[in-house]
């Protein structure tokens, strides 16, 4: 009996412990997306202005790997016995990609005007990842071409 008090003891700390991780990531998120809002991201590749002048093109990156806890793990392999929504899994995804934009976004830097042509890669990683153990962690890359216009008031070479 006692055996099983400390396993759900355990269970409780790892799901308290694991949810206020992620409510702390998702602030950080929040705060992060607000700050860089102002930054415009496009899937699209044709949306340069026609009638201003590139200053600077260049490849812009941000990539970030986010780990599940052990405790979702266990509610989603429940989950996966019985069918249907994985939300531990799908906040994970969230996470990850959201975090890889916003890094992307800082890497293109306060003068950049637009990012173009965005992309968002994800991949598993962990060694059981790949054979229907669960996933260990997940890693989401974005990256675009960071475009900055040659500001009208700058002086012509």
């Amino acid at each position: 009996m006692e055996e099983l008090i400390i396993i759900i003891v355990l269970i409780a700390i790892g799901y308290f412990f694991g949810s206020y991780a992620e409510a702390k990531h998702y602030r950080a998120i929040a705060h992060w997306e607000r700050l860089l809002l102002k930054l415009p991201v496009v899937t699209s590749k044709n949306m340069l202005d026609p009638d201003r002048e590139i200053e600077k093109a260049a490849l812009v990156t941000g990539n970030v790997v986010v780990s599940i806890d052990y405790f979702k793990r266990f509610l989603a392999i429940l989950r996966n016995l019985f069918g249907g929504q994985v939300k531990s899994y799908e906040s994970l995804v969230d996470r990850a990609r959201r975090e890889a934009i916003i890094r992307m976004k800082k890497q293109a830097g306060r003068r950049t005007d637009i990012i173009l042509n965005l992309r968002i890669e994800t991949t598993t990683i962990g060694r059981n990842a790949n054979q229907d153990k669960g996933i260990g962690s997940i890693e989401a890359i974005a990256y675009g071409t960071a475009v900055t216009y040659r500001k009208t008031d700058e002086i012509h070479p």
